[in-house]
């Protein structure tokens, strides 16, 4: 597609601050199971240390989200002219100067990353992965957004580096288990996944609009990308148990919360102009965030809390 852009004319500086999407900043929740679990893992910790690096840390995941936020519009831009919604985002409309967004994109970068360095260099290193990743998935000749199949994978890919990234603001080695990572990751592909499926379902009704604005949209269709998504969920929550019964087997009982979890996102998936395609605002899914809060805090407990009787029901599991 054409990379033209309107007139910058009227840029502002609230149309380069609105790119920077500080209201998505909520998703880097994911760092705080992977903080959980490194603390679990700890023998002792200087809460005193701790502070500090975990509010530095968060602090820079969010510039470096920001910073693939601010490349992500500047380039989707010409696409999103052919949505029917993001067509009034502040590129398409004129209110960012495109050349001063390129320089904002490198300084979010070398802000957040340089942060992350303050507190170690895993931290500043993961965070250049974030980065990385972000690249990859918007800027061309790779642009994997616009390869079917890839295009979820490489963008959930952020939920293993987010978790590492809390795992460093706390642990500096080892790495947390494959298993853990692997799971992270495939539950961002579902919920990426369930994101891609509410969109088609809402543009595949505007002709060949939907190709137009997702090129990945040219080889999925409904049945492909359900498919999917079976495939992502059945991924996760088999590389979780195996984390669980080889590490934690207390979690095993947060399944039947897990599972109720992606029930809803999928349901809330089928909705006409679903939620699931503007993830943050869905706070204001009050069964969705009532069951996500039980989860965690669930979860939160059975990282410190033990069960004997779990272990004897299941002798051979937790052999290291």
């Amino acid at each position: 597609m054409d990379q033209t852009y309107p007139t910058t004319a009227r840029a502002t500086w609230r149309g380069h601050a609105r790119i920077m999407r500080v209201d998505h900043w909520f998703k880097n929740v994911f760092v705080l199971p992977g903080v959980v679990i490194a603390l679990a893992a700890q023998d002792s910790v200087d809460w005193g240390a701790f502070a500090w690096r975990f509010v530095v840390g968060m602090v820079a995941v969010c510039l470096v989200a920001s910073s693939n936020y601010v490349i992500n519009e500047v380039l989707d831009a010409p696409y999103d002219l052919e949505h029917p919604v993001k067509r009034n985002r502040p590129v398409p409309t004129g209110l960012v100067n495109v050349r001063l967004a390129y320089v904002q994109w490198i300084a979010l970068m070398l802000l957040g990353v340089g942060l992350g360095a303050v507190v170690s260099p895993w931290v500043a290193l993961t965070l250049l992965g974030l980065w990385v990743a972000g690249c990859i998935y918007n800027i061309s000749p790779a642009r994997t957004k616009d390869v079917a199949y890839l295009d979820v994978l490489t963008e959930a890919i952020n939920n293993p580096l987010r978790l590492l990234v809390g795992w460093y603001i706390v642990a500096s080695t080892p790495t947390p288990p494959a298993s853990l990572l692997v799971a992270y990751w495939m539950i961002g592909c579902y919920f990426m996944a369930a994101k891609r499926f509410a969109e088609f379902r809402d543009l595949a009704v505007h002709h060949d609009a939907h190709v137009r604005y997702r090129r990945s949209f040219a080889h999925y269709d409904e049945k492909r990308l359900l498919v999917s998504i079976m495939f992502y969920a059945s991924s996760a929550m088999l590389f979780f148990g195996a984390f669980c019964v080889r590490y934690r087997l207390e979690l095993i009982l947060t399944f039947p919360l897990i599972a109720l979890i992606m029930a809803i996102y999928l349901h809330l998936a089928f909705r006409p102009d679903s939620p699931v395609e503007h993830p943050e605002q869905l706070y204001r899914e009050r069964g969705l965030m009532a069951a996500v809060v039980v989860c965690a805090i669930v979860m939160v407990v059975l990282l410190f809390v033990d069960i004997p009787a779990l272990v004897d029901l299941f002798p051979h599991a937790r052999l290291n």
